[in-house]
Protein backbone atom coordinates (compact mmCIF):
# COMPACT_ATOMS: atom_id res chain seq x y z
CA UNK A 1 0.00 0.00 0.00
CA UNK A 2 2.70 2.42 0.97
CA UNK A 3 4.13 1.84 -2.49
CA UNK A 4 1.29 2.39 -4.24
CA UNK A 5 0.65 5.59 -2.16
CA UNK A 6 3.96 6.90 -4.12
CA UNK A 7 2.28 6.73 -7.14
CA UNK A 8 0.83 10.58 -9.34
CA UNK A 9 -2.51 8.78 -10.02
CA UNK A 10 -3.29 6.86 -7.07
CA UNK A 11 -5.37 6.67 -4.11
CA UNK A 12 -4.93 4.25 -1.64
CA UNK A 13 -7.70 3.07 0.49
CA UNK A 14 -6.59 0.82 3.93
CA UNK A 15 -8.67 -2.06 4.46
CA UNK A 16 -11.67 -0.52 4.27
CA UNK A 17 -13.49 -4.26 4.95
CA UNK A 18 -12.06 -4.33 8.26
CA UNK A 19 -15.06 -3.04 10.06
CA UNK A 20 -16.78 -5.38 8.34
CA UNK A 21 -14.86 -8.47 9.39
CA UNK A 22 -14.62 -7.23 12.28
CA UNK A 23 -18.28 -6.91 13.38
CA UNK A 24 -19.44 -9.89 12.20
CA UNK A 25 -16.93 -12.89 13.73
CA UNK A 26 -15.30 -13.66 16.54
CA UNK A 27 -11.72 -11.72 15.89
CA UNK A 28 -13.98 -8.37 17.62
CA UNK A 29 -12.82 -10.11 21.09
CA UNK A 30 -9.30 -10.07 20.14
CA UNK A 31 -8.35 -7.76 17.43
CA UNK A 32 -6.73 -4.70 19.09
CA UNK A 33 -8.58 -1.76 18.58
CA UNK A 34 -11.45 -3.07 17.29
CA UNK A 35 -14.10 -1.17 18.83
CA UNK A 36 -12.53 2.04 17.38
CA UNK A 37 -12.79 0.14 14.09
CA UNK A 38 -16.05 -0.38 14.28
CA UNK A 39 -17.30 2.57 15.47
CA UNK A 40 -15.24 4.75 13.09
CA UNK A 41 -15.59 2.62 9.57
CA UNK A 42 -18.59 1.60 7.77
CA UNK A 43 -19.92 -1.91 9.28
CA UNK A 44 -21.94 -2.53 6.02
CA UNK A 45 -19.63 -4.69 3.66
CA UNK A 46 -22.06 -4.81 0.64
CA UNK A 47 -22.26 -0.75 1.13
CA UNK A 48 -18.27 -0.65 1.09
CA UNK A 49 -17.99 -2.46 -2.22
CA UNK A 50 -21.04 -0.24 -3.99
CA UNK A 51 -20.15 3.15 -3.01
CA UNK A 52 -16.27 2.88 -2.57
CA UNK A 53 -14.43 0.07 -4.19
CA UNK A 54 -16.58 -0.19 -7.03
CA UNK A 55 -17.71 3.70 -6.85
CA UNK A 56 -14.30 5.39 -6.34
CA UNK A 57 -13.30 7.44 -9.85
CA UNK A 58 -11.42 10.28 -8.54
CA UNK A 59 -7.93 9.19 -9.97
CA UNK A 60 -6.79 7.07 -12.55
CA UNK A 61 -5.61 4.22 -10.86
CA UNK A 62 -7.58 2.96 -6.57
CA UNK A 63 -5.77 0.81 -4.80
CA UNK A 64 -7.09 -1.03 -1.56
CA UNK A 65 -5.20 -3.11 0.51
CA UNK A 66 -7.44 -5.98 1.52
CA UNK A 67 -7.11 -8.73 4.07
CA UNK A 68 -8.87 -12.34 2.53
CA UNK A 69 -10.78 -12.69 5.47
CA UNK A 70 -12.51 -9.50 5.16
CA UNK A 71 -14.18 -10.67 2.59
CA UNK A 72 -16.20 -12.70 5.16
CA UNK A 73 -19.35 -13.43 3.46
CA UNK A 74 -19.65 -11.11 0.88
CA UNK A 75 -20.66 -12.10 -2.85
CA UNK A 76 -17.22 -12.02 -4.56
CA UNK A 77 -18.79 -11.24 -7.39
CA UNK A 78 -17.80 -7.62 -7.44
CA UNK A 79 -14.05 -8.87 -8.04
CA UNK A 80 -14.90 -9.93 -12.18
CA UNK A 81 -14.68 -5.82 -12.04
CA UNK A 82 -11.81 -5.12 -10.10
CA UNK A 83 -8.07 -6.37 -11.02
CA UNK A 84 -6.94 -8.85 -8.08
CA UNK A 85 -3.62 -9.23 -7.09
CA UNK A 86 -2.44 -12.22 -4.18
CA UNK A 87 0.27 -11.11 -1.88
CA UNK A 88 1.70 -13.72 0.44
CA UNK A 89 4.15 -14.43 2.73
CA UNK A 90 5.60 -17.61 4.39
CA UNK A 91 4.21 -18.66 7.39
CA UNK A 92 7.33 -19.13 8.96
CA UNK A 93 7.87 -15.21 8.30
CA UNK A 94 4.47 -14.43 8.79
CA UNK A 95 3.59 -15.53 12.24
CA UNK A 96 5.77 -14.51 14.65
CA UNK A 97 5.05 -10.87 13.73
CA UNK A 98 1.45 -11.70 13.75
CA UNK A 99 1.39 -13.03 17.17
CA UNK A 100 2.78 -9.74 18.69
CA UNK A 101 -0.96 -8.65 18.62
CA UNK A 102 -3.05 -11.77 18.47
CA UNK A 103 -1.55 -14.37 20.62
CA UNK A 104 -2.95 -17.34 19.06
CA UNK A 105 -3.99 -17.03 15.68
CA UNK A 106 -6.50 -19.23 13.81
CA UNK A 107 -6.60 -20.56 10.86
CA UNK A 108 -9.01 -17.84 9.83
CA UNK A 109 -7.08 -14.71 10.92
CA UNK A 110 -3.96 -15.63 8.71
CA UNK A 111 -5.69 -16.12 5.20
CA UNK A 112 -3.80 -19.47 3.84
CA UNK A 113 -6.89 -21.46 3.36
CA UNK A 114 -8.91 -18.41 1.88
CA UNK A 115 -5.71 -17.59 -0.87
CA UNK A 116 -6.38 -20.87 -2.40
CA UNK A 117 -10.16 -20.41 -1.65
CA UNK A 118 -9.63 -16.79 -3.40
CA UNK A 119 -7.18 -18.15 -6.08
CA UNK A 120 -9.20 -20.77 -6.95
CA UNK A 121 -12.55 -18.31 -7.61
CA UNK A 122 -11.11 -15.70 -9.48
CA UNK A 123 -9.60 -18.44 -12.20
CA UNK A 124 -13.28 -19.91 -11.95
CA UNK A 125 -14.48 -16.56 -13.68
CA UNK A 126 -11.62 -16.47 -15.95
CA UNK A 127 -8.89 -14.68 -14.08
CA UNK A 128 -5.08 -15.38 -13.55
CA UNK A 129 -4.15 -13.00 -11.05
CA UNK A 130 -0.77 -12.69 -10.17
CA UNK A 131 0.42 -13.63 -6.56
CA UNK A 132 3.18 -12.17 -5.46
CA UNK A 133 5.48 -13.40 -2.97
CA UNK A 134 6.50 -10.57 -0.14
CA UNK A 135 10.20 -12.01 0.06
CA UNK A 136 10.94 -11.69 -3.86
CA UNK A 137 9.28 -8.02 -3.37
CA UNK A 138 12.10 -7.23 -0.80
CA UNK A 139 14.99 -9.50 -2.87
CA UNK A 140 14.14 -7.52 -5.82
CA UNK A 141 11.39 -4.64 -5.34
CA UNK A 142 12.41 -2.92 -8.67
CA UNK A 143 12.05 -6.04 -11.06
CA UNK A 144 8.97 -7.45 -9.15
CA UNK A 145 6.76 -4.12 -9.29
CA UNK A 146 7.82 -3.37 -12.95
CA UNK A 147 6.71 -6.85 -13.84
CA UNK A 148 3.48 -6.19 -11.80
CA UNK A 149 2.39 -3.32 -13.28
CA UNK A 150 3.49 -4.48 -16.88
CA UNK A 151 0.67 -7.23 -16.51
CA UNK A 152 -1.99 -5.17 -14.65
CA UNK A 153 -1.54 -2.37 -17.45
CA UNK A 154 0.04 0.75 -15.85
CA UNK A 155 3.16 2.18 -16.39
CA UNK A 156 6.31 1.35 -13.33
CA UNK A 157 6.73 4.70 -11.47
CA UNK A 158 10.36 4.16 -9.33
CA UNK A 159 8.54 7.22 -6.91
CA UNK A 160 7.01 3.16 -6.17
CA UNK A 161 9.92 2.22 -4.85
CA UNK A 162 10.42 4.72 -1.84
CA UNK A 163 8.63 6.53 0.43
CA UNK A 164 9.40 9.24 3.62
CA UNK A 165 9.07 7.73 7.10
CA UNK A 166 6.15 8.21 9.54
CA UNK A 167 2.58 7.17 9.33
CA UNK A 168 0.49 8.46 6.24
CA UNK A 169 -3.53 9.71 6.23
CA UNK A 170 -4.91 7.35 4.54
CA UNK A 171 -3.64 4.74 7.63
CA UNK A 172 -6.36 2.84 9.70
CA UNK A 173 -7.10 3.89 12.87
CA UNK A 174 -5.34 0.16 13.81
CA UNK A 175 -1.94 1.43 12.59
CA UNK A 176 -0.86 2.21 16.17
CA UNK A 177 -1.32 -1.55 16.77
CA UNK A 178 0.16 -2.88 13.96
CA UNK A 179 2.38 -0.57 11.58
CA UNK A 180 5.42 0.18 13.66
CA UNK A 181 7.69 -1.31 11.32
CA UNK A 182 6.69 0.13 8.37
CA UNK A 183 6.06 3.77 9.96
CA UNK A 184 9.99 3.04 10.52
CA UNK A 185 10.82 2.57 6.96
CA UNK A 186 11.58 4.65 4.07
CA UNK A 187 11.33 1.64 1.06
CA UNK A 188 11.37 -2.17 0.98
CA UNK A 189 14.20 -3.46 3.48
CA UNK A 190 16.57 -6.28 3.25
CA UNK A 191 14.72 -9.46 3.71
CA UNK A 192 15.49 -11.20 7.21
CA UNK A 193 14.27 -14.50 7.62
CA UNK A 194 12.10 -15.15 11.59
CA UNK A 195 13.89 -16.74 13.95
CA UNK A 196 11.10 -16.29 16.63
CA UNK A 197 9.50 -19.83 16.85
CA UNK A 198 5.76 -20.31 17.10
CA UNK A 199 4.02 -23.30 18.39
Amino acid sequence: MYSFAQRNDCQVFDEPLYAHYLSKTPARAYHPGAEEVIATMENDGEKVVRDLILGFDAKPVAFFKHMTHHLFNLNLVFLSDTINILLTRDPEDMLPSYAVNVEKPTLQDVDYKQHVELLNYLQSIGQNPPVLDSKQILLNPKKVLSELCERIGIDFQESMLSWQAGARVEDGCWAKYWYKSVHESTGFGEYVKKVRAIS
